[in-house]
């Protein structure tokens, strides 16, 4: 009985932290389904058969999160189906090619067709954006500026391609080719820079106030005294 009392209280103070996406960089489509070519570029090389990565940055505050899974939205050019295989990432402090937080390599999984990477009015369905979910070793992330960066394998001739984000916002996103130094991306066409959707799902690690464990352990203490008494009684 002690041990479910115990239980009881642990589940209580797990209460207190909300598993949630933690994080969203998006959006990845419009309303429509539809992501459209604001300049000239449909995507940007994330190859990692070819040494080419993206980066783009996060903000983490509120006492710091336990992350345990990240979500990569990416195509590959007519593509049948969900071709993706692998994410290489690493978190990093500070800049694009900061000090590594937390980094891995991870078996992705088919979390579906998010819509469709296309000209401005056309409808085409040859570049359907994919989100890839990486089930991640748990790390945590104190308060902080943080770069995610990462490159995808995929079985398709093309890419993988990393579309920006739907609402071509303009920002500070970032790519390495071929294992080179990271700088701006920037759209070919318009020539401005773009943000990458991606996001990133985890725990809230705030601390609860100390009314909130005071509270915890006076319905502990309560609990245990009903147990008590009803064995004595037994």
């Amino acid at each position: 009985m002690k041990r479910l009392v115990l239980l009881s209280v642990a589940a209580a103070a797990c209460g207190l932290a909300n598993a949630a996406e933690l994080y969203n960089n998006g959006p990845v489509v419009g309303a429509d389904g539809f992501s459209e070519v604001a300049g000239t570029t449909y995507g940007f090389g994330s190859q990692t058969s070819a040494n080419n990565r993206v980066a783009d940055d996060f903000m983490v505050s509120g006492g710091g999160w336990n992350v345990q899974s990240l979500d990569f939205f990416s195509y590959q050019t007519g593509a049948v189906g969900f071709t993706f295989q692998q994410a290489s990432w690493s978190v990093v402090s500070g800049t694009a090619d900061g000090a590594v937080v937390a980094s891995g390599v991870t078996n992705v999984t088919d979390g579906g067709v998010m819509g469709y990477r296309v000209l401005t009015g056309s409808t085409a369905t040859n570049r359907a954006i994919y989100k890839a979910q990486a089930d991640v070793t748990d790390f945590s992330l104190a308060d902080g500026h943080y770069w995610l960066v990462w490159s995808l394998t995929g079985s398709a001739a093309s890419g993988p391609w990393q579309p920006p984000t739907s609402d071509a916002r303009e920002g500070n996103a970032m790519q390495s080719q071929a294992g080179a130094g990271f700088l701006d991306l920037i759209d070919a066409g318009n020539g401005q820079t773009v943000e990458l959707p991606f996001a990133i799902n985890g725990i809230t690690a705030a601390v609860p106030e100390p009314s909130s464990y005071m509270l915890m352990l006076a319905g502990g203490l309560a609990l245990a005294g009903m147990v008590r008494r009803r064995r004595q009684q037994d």
